[in-house]
């Protein structure tokens, strides 16, 4: 039976009906941005202090300026390391007492201003912004800061949860109802976010919203894998990740034009409904329904891609049938991914490096705290260094091969994180240099990661590993604020130790794969343990078939 490239080689590898896909795809590829990293903008937390109405009675009385309102009223006020103190104390001071002037009202009191007793806010806060996020709105800050970070926890939580659920159920039902199912979730969950009366509804939705985007993006990057023919696979694979990187851009420029989280959350949610349209754009994957044995529907859709394509169907394609070998239809199973001595390795492996690149990925931004006030402007330049990556691996992936880039783009994120920790602080621009190195770095492993990762597995089970796999890495996410917060407490530099030791180990493991350079997906399991035995000798040998004339030589 001839392969789906064998198929793709005549009727188009990249032609019309890819590329129309394709552009699709990447549309939800950059429409997931806003959930993956949305935290910087939905979760932007401003300087604040407590309110008090009898200062702000004071203020107005007489007429103070923002900076003396600050300066007369708020303990801790410009002192080192005290962040805290002005941002979540105030004075336990009555305030309409007759007796406070409006120069220096602290004065006037019995006792010296830094023995005045403080006390917890009261009465809310005021912050430093013109727009609102739901730090301002829901006042997740100081001792409800923990919200925060269980807002942010909630998506990864949901993006573990649900990576491996519908991974599970698009290898069992096929990717394309579960493209759309979670697409509907995701764009339904998205707006009741928008709208949600409390911080409690707020939470779930967007929980919710994990549990369905994060698959949905994985789902459409398996579904153009395995669209494409073997020449190309690698191309789109990367482009569908730098659209990601566009997305960046585009959430950038949108949320400084939209600086309140309500607007925002609802602008960035809108497009998703557009793509339930793809429901008469883009068809069922026919290497799965292929894997299904469901071959009669594999070869309309086959036609479907031959005909948009301009291309005639050969004769010997006509017939298509299932592998014989497979005698039935192949349901995926979690086992599947550990039963077989090379799979299993190559789950191991890939759930590590998973890990690492998030960790280093996310670590890396939380560490270097791009100097500046513009939040905007940060976003924008950090998410630029991820542009030359992807050509970086463009150029390389094909002319070298997977194996190699992909070890040194980790041993690269690794040897910059130890570089780091050498480097004298007074030596800022050259910390920032080695900080982008490493960002460059991991970036280059992130893109290697998604690209092999599909690569290594056979068709029945290859959305359930690349799901499976690649929700260690939420994993990572939940763990990165603690690795960076909690290792700074006990030395600064403690935290690029661990990068370092998380990336070499892992450029190391990479080498332990086996190369998908030019090779064909596997289509069974029997192919998938083959990537990496030896040929034996004798396939390697030519043979001469020499003619003995007819007469022997005297």
């Amino acid at each position: 039976m001839p392969s789906m490239d064998d198929i793709l080689e005549h009727i188009g590898e990249f032609h019309f009906f890819q590329k129309q896909t394709f552009f699709l795809l990447t549309l939800l590829s950059a429409a997931f941005t806003p959930i993956y990293v949305g935290i910087v903008f939905f979760g932007f937390t401003p300087n604040h202090h407590c309110w008090s109405p009898g200062v702000a009675e004071l203020s107005q009385r007489c007429g103070w300026s923002q900076a003396e309102e600050l300066n007369y009223t708020v303990p801790g006020l410009g002192a080192e390391n005290e962040a805290f103190l002005h941002q979540c104390m105030q004075y336990q001071v009555d305030w309409n007492q007759s007796t406070l002037s409006c120069v220096d009202p602290l004065s006037s009191l019995p006792d010296n201003r830094s023995r005045l007793p403080l006390g917890p806010c009261q009465h809310g806060w005021v912050y430093d912004t013109p727009g609102s996020s739901i730090v301002t709105e829901f006042n997740l800050v100081c001792t409800n800061s923990w919200m925060l970070d269980l807002f942010q926890s909630a998506v990864n939580v949901g993006f573990f949860v649900g990576a491996v659920a519908i991974g599970y159920l698009a290898d069992r039902f096929g990717r394309k109802i579960c493209l759309l199912i979670t697409i509907l979730i995701n764009a339904s969950s998205g707006v009741l976010m928008a709208i949600s009366p409390n911080y409690t509804w707020m939470l779930l939705f967007r929980l919710i919203q994990g549990l369905v985007s994060k698959a949905g993006w994985i789902i459409g990057y398996t579904l153009i894998t395995e669209f494409v023919g073997l020449s190309y696979r690698r191309t789109v694979g990367i482009f569908y990740q730098v659209a990601f990187t566009i997305g960046l851009l585009v959430l950038a420029g949108v949320a400084y034009a939209l600086p309140h989280w309500r607007w925002l959350q609802l602008v960035v949610t809108l497009p998703n409904f557009f793509f339930l349209l793809y429901y008469w754009c883009i068809p069922e994957s026919p290497r799965w329904l292929i894997s299904q044995n469901k071959t009669r529907q594999a070869m309309k859709i086959i036609k479907h891609i031959a005909k948009k394509n301009g291309k005639s169907m050969p004769a010997s394609l006509q017939s298509l049938r299932a592998d014989e070998e497979a005698g039935e239809k192949l349901n995926p199973s979690f086992l599947d991914l550990v039963r077989t001595p090379q799979i299993r390795k190559h789950t191991l492996i890939l759930m590590y490096i998973w890990f690492t690149s998030s960790v280093l990925y996310q670590g890396l931004i939380m560490h270097m705290g791009l100097a500046g006030s513009n939040i905007y402007l940060d976003f924008f330049y950090s998410a630029l260094v991820e542009f030359p990556a992807a050509f970086i691996v463009i150029l390389t992936i094909d002319r070298i091969g997977r194996r190699y880039p992909w070890a040194v783009s980790n041993m690269v994120a690794g040897a910059a994180c130890l570089a780091s920790v050498f480097i004298p602080d007074d030596l800022h621009w050259l910390k920032v240099t080695i900080a982008c190195l490493g960002r460059m770095g991991i970036t280059m492993a992130f893109e290697m990661v998604c690209l092999v990762n599909a690569e290594l597995y056979p068709t029945f089970i290859r959305n359930l590993g690349v799901l499976v796999c690649s929700s260690v890495c939420d994993i990572g996410g939940i763990l990165t604020p603690f690795l960076v917060y909690r290792l700074t407490d006990i030395w600064q530099e403690l935290p690029l130790v661990v990068f370092a030791i998380f990336g070499l180990v892992a450029g190391g493991l990479v080498l332990l794969l086996p190369e998908t350079k030019g090779k064909a997906l596997p289509e069974t399991i029997e192919e998938a343990e083959a990537m990496q035995r030896p040929r034996k000798y004798k396939e390697n040998m030519i043979y001469l078939q020499v003619k003995k004339p007819d007469n022997p030589l005297n």
